[in-house]
């Protein structure tokens, strides 16, 4: 492929490149730097700029003349080489005898640059174990054939952040995401859908995959579903007291009032909370509870669980918790998860404390789980369980955490990786989450975003050097993002396929296939 542009001049961080007129490099374009040895370096643009032979003061002199038309157009030099624009680069990884490494040193001065090929990226190709497809590589807005996939059984566990704003394809992204999953054996995913969108009810979803086996949804709106669907129904006595933590917030008085009421009434607490059931203290009285109390948390159930006492029966809402129904719903998420499927729980009826508190039970006894394995030896022989949560500041922001303390989620933002469970979290606003929880999340696959804030939030924790990317980054369109993490040598552009097309082109390439041959037909 011919030049495109010339290096000229620079340093280590920022290597400036003549481009050839016509070339038209883009911000973000990757391009290549040959050596006579055949190795070479691979840069990525990070700021173009305009350059001129023409001291500014007479290109004043010759805009005005033509704008204010004094006369004929102005003509110093040749104009291909009169004004031209420079691109600042900067190496992001070379080549040596086929393997990439990390930059050490410069090309050459004066060495032709060339647009990025196919070719150039066989080191990406290399066989992955359990290949996670996140996009094609992307160098500006064009797109290479060169497939990224990163290992779903190491990525998971190390926690997938998804930052962006709205409108950047986020949720065609984690569809993508799910969709490879459900051909990839021994990973469950739990997927928390707040606005049903990954089922894909009335559009195209998951629900199209050839593999439905891999596939278990929960809806409190079965009736309304075509196709094979789970009714949503928890039991009272599946939730305790700690699955409340860092989701609903409790005074002192009221914590004390929880845990007394299930050390007397065990996995009946809460029914006797909304009963008013009177508990003794040690004096063998019956006020230990105050009736305001006991009135709050009567209310704060029937807000959020829908759950109330009428002529002395309790009554349901018709929401998902009840107490004659969905004994084994936990147990039954738990063992689709165990069992490497993708279990998707619709919480799109529910208001926010009831849908996270769903979240919080099932996560709780995941994890409880996981821990029993780890201690007997057993966790080896489990599949790797991913969490996708939206909207993760609500139970992962500074504000929660510090108001009500750490919760599962957080728990497992910090100590899941141990038990092979990780999250994969979505969110506008990552300056709402601590650090040490950024930092947990070792693969951030970076969508457009316009706050200059969040960026530098997104720059600070990101797996690799980004302190050039604020821009590329703010430029980045939907379906454009930049994946870094510490599975990748370098922060690698890539184009997301759209969920529909992606759809399309994965059911012929099965359409496609030859059918296997038994052994009595070969």
């Amino acid at each position: 492929m011919s030049a495109i542009g010339q290096i000229i001049g620079g340093e280590t961080s920022k290597i400036f490149i003549r481009e050839r007129s016509g070339s038209r490099i883009e911000l973000g374009d990757l391009l290549v730097a040959e050596e006579d040895d055949g190795n070479y370096s691979i840069l990525q643009v990070k700021d173009l700029v305009y350059h001129s032979q023409v001291p500014q003061v007479m290109r004043e002199l010759a805009s005005g003349i033509q704008l204010e038309n004094r006369g004929s157009q102005v003509e110093f030099l040749d104009e291909e080489l009169r004004n031209y624009i420079i691109a600042e680069a900067k190496t992001i990884l070379q080549i040596r005898n086929g393997k990439p490494q990390l930059p050490k040193r410069l090309p050459k001065f004066f060495t032709h640059v060339r647009r990025i090929e196919d070719d150039d990226l066989k080191f990406l190709k290399k066989e992955i174990e359990d290949p996670l497809y996140l996009g094609n590589v992307r160098s500006g807005s064009k797109e290479l054939k060169t497939k990224i996939h990163v290992n779903a059984r190491e990525a998971i566990p190390h926690h997938i952040l998804i930052p962006a704003t709205t409108g950047r394809g986020k949720s065609n992204l984690v569809k993508v995401m799910l969709w490879e999953l459900m051909d990839i054996e021994n990973i469950g995913m739990l997927v928390l859908d707040p606005h049903d969108e990954y089922y894909g009810r009335n559009e195209k979803g998951l629900k199209d995959h050839p593999n439905q086996e891999k596939l278990r949804y929960y809806t409190p709106e079965i009736s309304k579903v075509e196709g094979e669907a789970i009714s949503l129904n928890i039991n009272l006595r599946s939730i305790r007291p700690e699955h409340f933590d860092g989701i609903v917030e409790f005074t002192s008085a009221q914590k004390d009032a929880i845990k007394l009421y299930h050390n007397k009434f065990e996995e009946n607490w809460i029914q006797n909370i909304i009963r008013g059931e009177k508990v003794e203290n040690q004096e063998g009285t019956k006020e230990k509870v105050s009736p305001s109390t006991l009135s709050v948390l009567q209310r704060k159930f029937d807000n959020i669980l829908g759950i109330y006492e009428e002529e002395g029966r309790l009554e349901s809402r018709g929401g998902v918790f009840t107490t004659d129904a969905g004994d084994s719903t936990i147990k039954d998420i738990i063992k689709s998860l165990e069992d490497g499927e993708i279990v998707i729980i619709d919480t799109s009826r529910l208001m926010g404390e009831a849908e996270l508190l769903v979240g919080s039970i099932i996560v709780g006894a995941l994890f409880n789980k996981y821990q029993k394995y780890k201690a007997e030896g057993k966790l080896e022989e489990k599949p790797i369980i991913g969490i996708v949560i939206e909207e993760a500041p609500r139970v992962l922001g500074k504000e929660v955490i510090e108001r009500q303390g750490h919760n599962i989620y957080s728990t497992i933002a910090r100590e899941g990786r141990k038990f092979n469970i990780g999250l994969v979290a979505i969110t506008q606003l990552v300056t709402l989450i601590p650090r040490t929880i950024l930092a947990n999340m070792n693969t951030k696959i970076i969508l457009g975003n316009e706050m200059s804030q969040e960026r530098s939030e997104i720059i600070a924790s990101a797996s690799q050097d980004l302190s050039d990317d604020n821009r590329a980054i703010a430029s980045l369109d939907r379906g454009e993002a930049i994946v870094t993490s510490i599975f990748t040598k370098f922060a690698v552009p890539i184009k997301i396929p759209l969920f529909e097309e992606h759809v399309k082109d994965k059911i012929s390439e099965t359409k496609e296939k030859p059918p296997l041959l038994s052994p009595e037909d070969l």
